[in-house]
């Protein structure tokens, strides 16, 4: 295991490990993957990474380019990536794939693993059909690993997983069955935009605006609208800085609506120069959440966040005012 932060003394920290101890098995999360991208291709390149046979990918989805730039630095388009989908609750993983024995796709977590029986549900408790369907993420049956109870409150436990539908095990994401039945995790519920009638996942539309060449990575949200029910509110770190913010923010609409459409237009972009993160490098939504809607007078606690101080930066520069 790898204690420490992956760009320190520099951005080829985990390579160098990798190098040295002849690692196999490479595991990290998408958001190192995309730090480490925007620092460039030189850290990778410097190092032999011959040794990694397999890469896996964990604790939100990844988007695809870098999917793609993972696959073809690091696994030299050699080495398969295993995108797990899995949940603490969940005990171990649940969709992902087998290495070289099943098919990849970028952004696709895959089939699910034997044993598992996922199933799509519409918001009125009707499980969706066949292939091309999107839908409320929930599994059909039991599993050797799955949580029983949480301690100290069964009944929290009962209604949290499996009183939103009856018999099924609900696990909280939406996601995407393709046309060869691969599932494609779109993230929390919470994480899901409801535009003018039109459901979206956050990480649909980050996936988009992190085709800009100058996103490092981006974050997006709901917020309250007058007219649309809830609006777009996108926060972006760049690789550089951007002399006009104006016209940046024209560039990634455009890409926005090439990749989606005009319903996914983001109504509000600020530019960060970071996202509250934890220290497993998930990023904390509810902050950015709470800033979007102009709620700041009370952000909760903050004092598990890996960087704190950027939730001022990003509260004091929002672009809607409590």
């Amino acid at each position: 295991m790898f204690e420490g932060v992956p760009t320190y003394p520099d951005a080829g920290r985990f390579w160098q490990v990798c190098e040295k101890l002849k690692v196999n098995q490479f595991y990290t999360a998408p958001t190192a993957i995309r730090a480490l991208m925007a620092q460039g291709d030189q850290y990778a390149d410097k190092y032999d990474l011959s040794s990694i046979k397999v890469m896996g990918s964990v604790g939100e989805p990844i988007n695809e380019e870098a999917w793609e730039w993972y696959y073809e630095k690091i696994g030299k388009k050699n080495a398969p990536i295993v995108d797990t989908w899995w949940q603490t609750e969940t005990g171990g993983i649940m969709i992902g794939g087998l290495g070289k024995h099943s098919p990849m796709k970028p952004a696709h977590a895959g089939y699910p693993l034997p044993g598992i029986q996922p199933c799509l549900m519409d918001a009125d408790g009707n499980e969706l059909q066949g292939n091309d369907v999107e839908g409320l993420l929930c599994v059909k049956y039991p599993w050797p690993s799955m949580l029983r109870t949480t301690y100290g409150d069964h009944e929290r436990c009962r209604q949290t997983y499996f009183s939103a539908f009856k018999d099924l095990y609900f696990t909280g994401d939406g996601a995407r069955r393709d046309k060869e039945g691969m599932y494609r995790i779109i993230g929390r519920v919470d994480d899901v935009i409801n535009v003018s009638g039109h459901r979206m996942g956050t990480a649909e539309v980050e996936n988009a605006i992190n085709e800009h060449e100058l996103v490092v990575e981006s974050a997006v949200v709901g917020y309250p609208h007058d007219i649309k029910g809830q609006g777009i509110y996108a926060y972006v770190i760049t690789s550089q800085p951007v002399s006009d913010e104006d016209a940046f923010r024209k560039e990634l609409v455009k890409v926005v609506v090439k990749e989606i459409g005009p319903i996914a237009k983001p109504d509000k972009i600020q530019i960060v120069s970071g996202l509250p993160k934890t220290r497993s490098g998930k990023i904390m939504r509810r902050i950015l959440r709470k800033v979007a809607s102009g709620d700041t007078s009370n952000l909760g606690d903050t004092s598990t966040l890996l960087n704190p101080d950027v939730v001022d930066e990003i509260k004091n520069n929002a672009l809607v005012k409590s």
